[in-house]
């Protein structure tokens, strides 16, 4: 199945809540043994992402083992954390698996982890999946799957490259679409501005100035992060900055401060 809806829609309810319930249904038939699983994976493109559907989990379970339920331990499976950890998981057995490609692939590859009895796979954010470069991986994943699966691809936009890659990652698909391939969220107000290169930075402080917190900044790349971070302290802003050449911990302090509203 193709999903395409616009970010912030509910996509992640959609694949999440069957999943659980798949799961659910094998513990409470056939519990599962040490070493066994997972019959769902999530492959998600960046670790911020993993660890929000797995919170998004696990939301869910504890009120399911509150009201007598089987216990089901999922797994978090990204880079920036110990593997041994992850390893001391999947021994006891795992039923659901959220994970970004090179991690997966890593465990994988060390046959640290099989996907024999995996029969539901989300691809979530497929669109990024392929703009960052990890078509290659997912293939390869693809490669480790024993029994027959369910394949759940959804995106927020379905550019050529993604409906190529759709047609030879699945079988005769199903696409559900809810509005307009890559159309903008209604409840977002989008203004431009135009401002020369030179005055950008100043003028970026004038509408911080303006605008109340908290505030959420995008650059073109890593450079320009940090660049923007450094003159957003020396002005007095409590920023905080994030991107993929930081360590685990730091993009960790990061989201869960920004969050928690320590930082603007």
């Amino acid at each position: 199945m193709i999903g395409i809806a616009f970010t912030g829609s509910g996509k992640t309810l959609v694949f999440v809540l069957p999943m659980i319930m798949m799961a659910m249904q094998e513990e409470i038939m056939m519990p599962i043994v040490p070493g066994e699983g997972p019959f769902g994976l999530i492959i998600c493109p960046s670790r911020e992402l993993a660890r929000q559907t797995y919170e998004v989990i696990e939301q869910f379970l504890l009120p399911l083992k509150e009201a007598g339920y089987p216990e089901l331990r999922p797994l978090l499976c990204i880079g920036g954390i110990d593997m041994r950890s992850q390893l001391e998981i999947v021994k006891k057995g795992v039923p659901i698996v959220v994970a970004t490609p090179g991690r997966l692939k890593d465990m994988l590859a060390k046959k640290k982890m099989n996907l024999d009895n995996c029969r539901y796979l989300t691809l979530d954010e497929a669109d990024r999946l392929v703009d960052l470069g990890f078509e290659d991986d997912i293939r390869e994943v693809f490669d480790h799957f024993k029994a027959q699966r369910q394949t759940l691809l959804f995106s927020a936009t379905m550019p050529t490259k993604i409906q190529n890659f759709a047609r030879s990652a699945l079988v005769k698909p199903i696409i559900v679409n809810v509005g307009r391939a890559g159309a903008a969220n209604l409840d977002v107000i989008q203004e431009v501005e135009y401002v020369k290169q030179e005055a950008k930075i100043v003028y970026l402080l004038e509408c911080l100035q303006k605008t109340p917190p908290p505030v959420l900044i995008f650059c073109e790349n890593k450079a320009d992060v940090d660049d923007i971070h450094e003159y957003l302290l020396l002005k007095g802003v409590e920023a905080v900055a994030i991107h993929g050449g930081k360590d685990q911990e730091e993009r960790e302090y990061a989201i869960s401060s920004f969050k928690a509203g320590k930082k603007d």
